[in-house]
């Protein structure tokens, strides 16, 4: 059973949401203004890096074990978020795992369209790999856009040549750039954070720019998933983008991937973003946070 929570923040979203309407870049800016206000847990050190050309931010909570780190890429439809918006997420992931988490501030489409987001991606592993730890203490991990960026990331690892971390973890997973889900019409009204194709198809046509939409690295549901680590896709059962996280399952597991999908029950896009405020997103990230130390252990 929903908490009571959710019907408070469902009513908050759908009278006032900063991600819907406008343009992408007034869309951006209404993000940044909302979340300037979310609190990091007491006691979190943010400290900024130059992530090989890519502007990160360690989040570090104390008694942080410091052998190993998630790579976090964040959301906002590949042309919104930044380290800011995300902050209070991912300072609670980094409370909540024990570990550093490093935030990165990927370069943002209209202005840089795919594949900039996937260079910066791997910009960023390649630099946490500089700093002495080994892949398998490593995990990437991200929400919506930064959920699929997540998988993207990792294919194009793989196909480098370089050592893969030892997991991935997708929150609300934005993997298809075609918007071909069942879950885009028949959720458009349950979803109080995305108003089905209509929201999407701004952000889509920004990002692919007129490229390829079926692109492995733009839409990684599309890609040959072979050979990737262990996957974790946490998803809400109110979700326009809730049939980008169970495909990409069945085409994970049908590629021989170890993939766990976790649907939740009434929950709508990137819930754990309203962890202090939702039960639902606290526990939702405490479950991404175990799940992550049981394959870095």
């Amino acid at each position: 059973m929903a908490s009571e929570a959710l019907t408070t923040i469902v009513t908050m979203l759908r009278t006032a949401n900063p991600l819907q309407g406008g343009s992408v870049l007034e869309m951006r800016a209404a993000m940044e203004a909302a979340s300037a206000a979310t609190p990091v847990p007491a006691g979190v050190k943010l400290t900024r890096v130059d992530a090989g050309g890519v502007p990160a931010e360690w989040n570090e909570a104390p008694g942080a074990r410091l052998d190993r780190a998630v790579v976090y890429y964040h959301g906002g439809g590949y042309c919104m978020g930044s380290l800011a918006t995300h902050r209070g997420l991912t300072a609670r992931l980094a409370q909540l795992a024990g570990l550093r988490v490093l935030s990165v501030d990927y370069r943002l489409a209209p202005e840089h369209p795919h594949p900039a987001a996937v260079d910066d991606a791997v910009a960023a592993y390649r630099f946490a790999l500089d700093q002495g730890l080994e892949p398998e203490q490593l995990a990437l991990a991200g929400d919506s856009a930064g959920g699929g960026l997540t998988v993207a990331a990792l294919l194009a690892i793989r196909d480098r040549g370089l050592p893969l971390p030892a997991c991935g973890a997708g929150i609300s997973a934005w993997t298809d750039m075609t918007a071909s889900g069942d879950s885009v019409k028949t959720k458009a009204d349950e979803d109080p954070m995305i108003a089905g194709l209509d929201a999407l198809q701004p952000m889509i046509e920004a990002y692919v720019a007129g490229g390829d939409r079926k692109a492995p690295l733009a839409s990684p549901l599309f890609a040959d998933l072979a050979g990737l680590p262990p996957l974790l896709l946490q998803v809400g059962s109110a979700e326009v983008l809730l049939d980008d996280s169970t495909r990409l399952a069945e085409r994970a597991e049908a590629a021989g991937v170890d993939v766990t999908l976790k649907v939740w029950q009434d929950m709508f896009h990137v819930w754990h973003a309203f962890a202090e405020m939702l039960p639902e997103g606290m526990e939702a990230t405490q479950e991404l946070a175990d799940w992550v130390n049981a394959r870095l252990a």
